[in-house]
């Protein structure tokens, strides 16, 4: 048994409303572990990948891993802003108000951004990134420069298709009644989203601090010796704003489509 797509629609109704009431304090609480959460997705899925030698290889090995965030955002009971952009539909059918979805959205950004830059940090300091003679500390930091490089329409765009496709996962999730099938569902767009390249704020709250708090650690001097491309601080800045916006745009509108094929013209929503 699984909940129909109508069904799903009619149910993120009633879990919108309960996420925009969440006190703040609980609310905030549920972002940094959701952020945390992400952030050690992406440790683990780097981890894996970064010893092999065929970079379409090792792109696959770690979008292969990094759905384990998403997993433990959803079944641990967490708040993750990219999936709640889909508090959308429950402004459409009038069942929050836009300034609380205003209020969910910036407690939940910041939360998991001090999560995945709490993470990043005790990544770095407690040496993890030394792995591997140091190749770790390497991938961390190009990997960061090359999100700082991203032109804003670049970012934005693969903003909005990074996000189509978690709050796809987060739909597909509800469909099922049973942790197995929960699983099964977020798996495969997560999958699609790393494999592809796209861009996740929350993520990158994780993967550019981590290169950062690397370059600021002598601890890693040897192992970056002669990377010409690095991150900043104001790169992290450029590419936060327009992968945001872009996740705003298509977290929130695949929930708008769905409010508007089964919900739109009921006399309740």
């Amino acid at each position: 048994m699984m909940n129909s797509p109508a069904q799903i629609a009619e149910n993120y109704r009633a879990i919108g409303k309960g996420k925009a009431n969440l006190p703040t304090g609980r609310l905030l609480a549920l972002a940094i572990m959701a952020g945390a959460y992400i952030a050690l997705a992406g440790v683990g899925a780097a981890c894996a990948a970064v010893t092999v030698e065929s970079a379409s290889a090792a792109k696959l090995i770690s979008a292969c891993i990094f759905p384990a965030g998403l997993a433990m955002v959803l079944l641990a009971g967490s708040e993750l802003f990219t999936g709640n952009c889909m508090l959308s539909l429950p402004l459409a059918t009038r069942d929050i108000t836009l300034p609380q979805l205003v209020r969910s959205w910036v407690i939940v950004y910041l939360g998991n951004m001090v999560g995945a830059m709490a993470v990043a940090w005790m990544a770095s300091a407690s040496h993890t990134y030394a792995l591997f003679g140091g190749a770790f500390a390497r991938s961390v930091v190009s990997t960061a420069a090359a999100k700082c490089t991203l032109s804003f329409g670049d970012a934005f765009l693969r903003g909005v298709l990074c996000n189509l496709l978690v709050c796809l996962a987060v739909w597909i999730s509800f469909a099922a009644r049973d942790v197995a099938g929960k699983i099964a569902g977020l798996y495969f767009p997560i999958l699609l989203f790393v494999v592809c390249g796209y861009e996740h704020c929350v993520a990158n709250m994780y993967y550019i601090p981590a290169g950062l708090f690397v370059l600021g650690d002598a601890a890693y001097t040897e192992a970056v010796a002669g990377l010409t491309s690095l991150p900043t601080w104001g790169g992290f800045a450029a590419n936060l704003l327009p992968v945001t916006l872009g996740n705003i745009v298509g977290g929130a509108g695949l929930a708008l489509v769905y409010w508007y094929i089964y919900l739109k013209g009921r006399k309740d929503g």
